[in-house]
Formats: C-alpha cells, sequence, structure tokens
C-alpha cells in the first residue's frame, strides 16, 4: 500500500517550512532585500504545494510541478506578450492596446527560480535533486525568453568572448618589418 504523506504534518526532511538555519532569526539585524524576498518565494511555492490537486510534497515535486508552478504565475504578469497574429507582433512599443495577454516577465521568472533554487537547498533539500535547477526549466526559461524578446522585436544575441590575449614573454622579440635586421648597421 503506498503511503500519502500528510502535508500538514511534514517530515524534517520533507518540509516547507523553514528550518532553523534557513532564514535570519528574528533577533539578528532584518534580513536583506534577496533574503526577503527568497522568503516570500519560498513560501508561496509551499503553498502552492499545498494547494495542489492532489496536495504534493516537496520531495515528490519535481521539474513538471516547478513548471507548473511557473505557468500558473503567468495570470499574475504584467508584461503585455503579442501573439504572432497581433498587428504589432514585433513591435517595441507598439503605437495601440492590443488583447494579447499579460505574462510574467522572462527576468522575473528567471530571478524567482534562482531564489528558489538557493531556498530549495537551504531547507534541506539536495543540490542533485533540485527541481529548479533541472534542464526542463532551463529549457522552459529560454522558451520564454526568446518568445517574449521576438514578441517584442527584441534580439538577445549572445554575445562573444573575445580570444584571450596572449603577452610576449621577455624572450621573444618583436620583428619591426620597417627596421633592419638585428646585428646589421643600417647606411644613414
Amino acid at each position: 500500500m503506498d503511503m500519502i504523506p500528510n502535508p500538514d504534518k511534514p517530515s524534517s526532511s520533507d518540509s516547507c517550512v523553514a528550518g532553523p538555519n534557513s532564514f535570519p532569526a528574528a533577533t539578528a539585524p532584518s534580513p536583506s532585500r534577496y533574503e526577503s524576498q527568497k522568503r516570500r518565494d519560498w513560501k508561496t511555492f509551499c503553498q502552492y504545494l499545498k494547494n495542489h490537486q492532489p496536495p504534493l510534497s516537496l520531495s515528490r515535486c519535481s521539474a513538471a510541478h516547478v513548471l507548473e508552478f511557473l505557468r500558473y504565475l503567468d495570470q499574475f504578469g504584467k508584461t503585455k506578450v503579442h501573439t504572432p497574429a497581433c498587428p504589432f507582433f514585433g513591435f517595441p512599443n507598439p503605437p495601440a492596446p492590443c488583447p494579447c495577454p499579460l505574462r510574467q516577465a522572462w527576468g522575473s521568472l528567471d530571478a524567482l527560480t534562482g531564489r528558489l533554487r538557493a531556498a530549495f537547498e537551504e531547507n534541506g533539500g539536495s543540490r542533485e535533486a533540485n527541481p529548479f535547477g533541472a534542464r526542463a526549466v532551463r529549457l522552459y526559461l529560454r522558451e520564454v525568453r526568446e518568445l517574449q524578446a521576438k514578441a517584442r522585436g527584441i534580439s538577445y544575441d549572445k554575445k562573444r568572448k573575445k580570444p584571450p590575449r596572449t603577452t610576449p614573454s621577455p624572450t621573444q622579440h618583436h620583428h619591426n618589418p620597417h627596421s633592419p635586421p638585428s646585428g646589421t648597421t643600417s647606411a644613414a
């Protein structure tokens, strides 16, 4: 018989509740903006797992559930993403309103997954089992970025790294083609 964990009584290894070392104590100075946001994001995700039908435990959470959560958040987005059928598709600043949907901005989703990836590990999850760092999540974020870039007419070209500059060693001599070879005298 398969035992389904009770979401109201999470085990210590399956907890969405912050552990003693997870976040700064109440007597410590106020947490940074990043730490506060990470805590809020973690609570939101844990609430999402609790409200999921059927309720999910953290140990059973997979990349598919993370993707479901990210898509769920789109309903609260404020970024207009034009569909290919929209006359303003590809326009960074459309001249008139359109019925295209509002979505979460790619940058917001990327930052959110980064904070949740850190919070997962701080709350006892292993790096190897972290669903926020899964390949499927990275691919989804890349798709969102590309879709939003096309919809707004913005290109995210990857910057190429310049090859490292090599400095000549002291034993190497540079030959100047306009100077006479060493060891010879020039006739002036």
